[in-house]
């Protein structure tokens, strides 16, 4: 069975005000979106599931199928704001969803095959989707989970400090923690990490970032559900708390329930965290298409 990608996307509609503004950064306005599409049709991924606001469901669709018909199957998986489904009988007030951990748990009944998550405004590049289709083929298990690892100088920003997820890489290769580091930049030719009290620390030029590109089994879906469960219960009065997949990992991790295997990837990461970013990526892209990596018209 093919592995699926799961795309994040239930907070696009929200930033860009309405699906139809979705930024075009390739030579044809693609979005950043069809690159990693097209990507995961070349490494072998057999479906692509959105994970959107309900709402958006018809802008999606009128944006992908005429694209993807014929070319990977497509599905769509809510993110609401409805805890019935996990065995939790509240409501409870919030302007945002509940976090990335669970909108990955809203496609539990929708995903019977191991997949990989991504976000729906990174660009990750061909060489981290070959790999984690290997894997999610090959080597995933219900124990075995993975992430992609960035170089952490190929995923930084001109024009400004960025926050990044410091993977700790055992000799094993699998993850031991992730440490967030807020403010992330070049100093003086290093990659520095700036505290609170503004004391920079070096980092290694060969640690490894997570961009929040991670593979499972469906198995994650019963051992994360739980966890939700505790995390709203301590946090229900607290609206701007977020159920993250690295709280998952790192519980998984600690309970000895899983393994994460950090892949390695030389690729370039980019996505747009300033606005000044959008002309970087434009021209990033078009580089790739003039020397050959993707077609100048991806559909």
């Amino acid at each position: 069975m093919k592995p699926t990608l799961l795309i994040l996307a239930a907070g696009m509609a929200s930033r860009y005000g309405s699906m139809k503004q979705v930024d075009g950064f390739g030579p044809n306005g693609e979005t950043i979106i069809d690159y990693s599409i097209h990507d995961a049709i070349k490494a072998g991924f057999g479906k692509v599931s959105f994970i959107i606001r309900e709402e958006f469901l018809d802008n999606f669709k009128g944006i992908f199928e005429p694209k993807l018909k014929g070319k990977i199957e497509t599905d769509y998986v809510f993110q609401s704001f409805d805890l019935k489904p996990f065995g939790i009988n509240k409501e409870i007030e919030r302007q945002k969803p509940w976090g990335t951990g669970h909108a990955v748990l809203a496609a539990k009944n929708q995903i019977n095959e191991p997949f990989c998550v991504i976000n729906a405004d990174d660009f990750y590049g061909y060489d981290a989707f070959e790999k984690m289709a290997h894997f999610l083929n090959h080597e995933v298990s219900d124990s075995y989970y993975s992430l992609m690892g960035y170089e952490v100088d190929k995923t930084l920003s001109n024009y400004g400090s960025v926050s990044r997820g410091i993977c700790k890489v055992g000799d094993n290769g699998n993850l031991e923690e992730i440490n967030e580091r807020t403010k992330v930049y070049m100093h003086e030719g290093k990659i520095v990490f700036e505290n609170e009290q503004g004391i920079l620390t070096p980092l290694e030029t060969e640690a490894r970032a997570s961009m929040n590109f991670w593979g499972f089994t469906p198995a994650v879906f019963d051992q994360s559900e739980s966890m939700f469960k505790e995390f709203v219960e301590a946090n229900e009065n607290n609206p701007k708390s977020e159920f993250f997949i690295p709280l998952v990992a790192e519980k998984l991790v600690k309970s000895k329930t899983a393994y994460f295997k950090v892949i390695p990837t030389s690729s370039q990461w980019f996505g747009v965290t300033y606005k000044e970013d959008k002309p970087i990526v434009q021209h990033s892209l078009a580089q790739l298409v003039e020397a050959g990596a993707y077609p100048n018209k991806l559909w």
